[in-house]
């Protein structure tokens, strides 16, 4: 063979070469480019129902309003047997969507939720109140963390350091190098604390809050943990008792807590038997994707303010 059709050959193995190369090239871009565009729209879609469960939980949050106001009309106190606390059950929303015209996302949502009596809750702002403790509340904290099987003297070490976060510098005073603690605004913010772990914080978050002011324990929701913490004369086996005769008939005054455990002497400061906080709880589930939040309701007669709102 000659060397012109060898050279011949050679050029038209490389032609042959660079097409697929280039068509190599042209694939991989536009396979680039369609991959970008897919995380783009199911970007758009996350971001869309984002959106949309956010929308239906703060609907929620109205509705659980809704039920709070039009309780303080009918109701003087609060008790585990009023509607509020009745929960919602995991329900469909297409449910009450009109037959042909629930989109897809709406067919595949569901919504559950539940109203808790804040005040069936040791308020841990009791513990102290600007940069003042007071030793009867930490004494209530401490019985408290007895009755859980935690360890009591965390509830000294807790006013201490809300006390340090509570206290402002004094105008023209020297500065401190060592940073003061942030205010404590949710149970998780215990962990701040030197000797609270995790499983402590899980162990005690149905039975604590933080809440405004020096808000009372409704006898009428708390456990017995909580009545026994708040009454230091009361037994957790009497305090079991109380709550057990609740069933049958709930308190429509703190004196009757005597009536119910003759013979013993009960204090009946820090209790009430109506409620001015709640926490509503929501989980909204759609498609691929869940929500859920749990908010801080302040109720004052026929009116409720939104206190805070968290989203997990």
């Amino acid at each position: 063979m000659s060397a012109r059709p060898r050279t011949l050959l050679r050029q038209r193995g490389v032609a042959v070469i660079t097409a697929l190369l280039l068509t190599t090239l042209a694939i991989t871009i536009v396979a680039s480019l369609f991959w970008q565009q897919q995380v783009q729209v199911r970007s758009i879609e996350n971001q869309r129902l984002q959106l949309q469960k956010q929308w239906i939980l703060r609907g929620a949050l109205d509705w659980a309003g809704l039920i709070l106001r039009e309780d303080a009309k009918y109701s003087a106190i609060d008790t585990l047997d009023e509607p509020w606390s009745v929960p919602l059950s995991e329900t469909r929303l297409d449910q009450y969507v009109e037959n042909g015209r629930a989109d897809t996302d709406a067919a595949d949502a569901s919504l559950a939720g539940s109203i808790v009596d804040a005040q069936s809750r040791y308020n841990l702002n009791n513990l102290c109140v600007s940069g003042t403790i007071n030793a009867a509340e930490v004494a209530v904290f401490e019985r408290l963390l007895g009755n859980l099987g935690l360890e009591p003297s965390l509830a000294q070490a807790t006013a201490s350091m809300m006390a340090l976060a509570q206290l402002k510098p004094e105008p023209g005073a020297p500065g401190n190098s060592n940073p003061r603690p942030m205010n404590f605004e949710h149970i998780n913010d215990l962990l701040a604390v030197p000797g609270f772990s995790p499983e402590a914080v899980n162990k005690l978050k149905d039975f604590i809050i933080f809440l405004p002011g020096a808000a009372p324990v409704n006898v009428n929701t708390a456990s017995a943990e909580v009545l026994a913490a708040r009454i230091d004369t009361l037994s957790l086996a009497d305090a079991t008792a109380l709550v057990a005769s609740r069933k049958t008939a709930s308190f429509q005054n703190t004196g009757q807590l005597a009536q119910r455990l003759p013979g013993r002497n009960l204090s009946t400061q820090g209790l009430d038997v109506k409620t001015s906080f709640f926490l509503v709880n929501g989980r909204v589930r759609m498609s691929r994707a869940g929500l859920e939040v749990q908010a801080l309701i302040q109720r004052n007669g026929a009116r409720t303010n939104l206190i805070w709102i968290q989203e997990n």
